[in-house]
């Protein structure tokens, strides 16, 4: 049994047989990593600008006008990239806090222009400050669209 006061002594691989020992990986290792790490980001980058950088609609606030303590009419300026096909914008009142009191979902019907304006009464239940565009969108729920 070893005494457990005495130092361990651990042999020395022979360098002429195995080598010089590594140091760690080696620069090409770390160039290939470094390669990939940017790839990597690259590509996550362009994924995140395909899906919240572009669109094919933009919905911008043209005004509103207060009607009365529960009515604000929104005015919507809508462009699209393709005016032949129906989007969905969505407006809403804001009350003094700048809380959400009223929403509507808005169906923007095919047309030949880029850009349209349209107009929306949404209720609240407070009286409204502002009224606001939250955005447009190509994907139309089922409700909005006409019966066959």
């Amino acid at each position: 049994m070893a005494n457990p006061s005495e130092p361990t002594v651990v042999a020395a691989r022979p360098e002429s047989r195995y080598g010089k020992p590594r140091r760690g990986p080696s620069r090409t290792v770390l160039a290939v990593l470094a390669v990939l790490v940017v790839v990597l980001g690259l590509l996550i980058a362009w994924a995140g600008y395909q899906r919240l950088g572009t669109s094919d609609v933009k919905g911008e606030l043209a005004s509103f006008e207060l009607i009365d303590d529960r009515t604000v009419e929104v005015t919507l300026s809508v462009t699209r990239e393709d005016p032949s096909q129906p989007v969905v914008c969505i407006v809403r009142g804001r009350s003094l806090d700048g809380s959400e009191t009223g929403r509507r979902e808005l169906l923007v019907e095919p047309s030949t222009e880029k850009t349209v304006q349209v107009r929306a009464l949404v209720k609240t239940t407070r009286p409204p400050v502002v009224g606001d565009a939250y955005g447009c969108g190509t994907d139309i729920p089922d409700y909005l669209r006409a019966p066959w």
